[in-house]
């Protein structure tokens, strides 16, 4: 399986509420050495942004810098989302900077 084909289930679970089966292949590809996309981190963090999961997403979040893959609008807006369902607006707030520091459109 390739990065493409782990995207589409990745984000399967996401629309159907699966945040840790999401996690689970987002592990997989780790595991399998697949490389992740912007897709791949994208529909994890709404996967996770779906249950208010702020810490996996700040998770993903690092991951995601430490890849090299850029954000986008989708993760700043999913990011911030579930800071704002798991009761976290400091969070949020911080992230709106560090979107705002790389100069993505929020």
């Amino acid at each position: 399986m390739g990065t493409t084909t782990f995207n589409s289930t990745i984000s399967a679970c996401e629309k159907v509420g699966k945040w840790e089966h999401a996690l689970q292949l987002f592990g997989a590809m780790m595991h399998r050495k697949v490389p992740k996309d912007l897709i791949t981190f994208n529909a994890a963090i709404s996967a996770c942004e779906k249950r208010g999961e702020w810490e996996k997403t700040s998770q993903l979040l690092m991951d995601m810098l430490q890849s090299g893959v850029d954000f986008d609008t989708i993760t700043c807006s999913a990011a911030i989302s579930a800071c704002e369902k798991g009761g976290e607006w400091s969070k949020a707030l911080q992230l709106l900077g560090v979107m705002a520091q790389r100069k993505v459109e929020c």
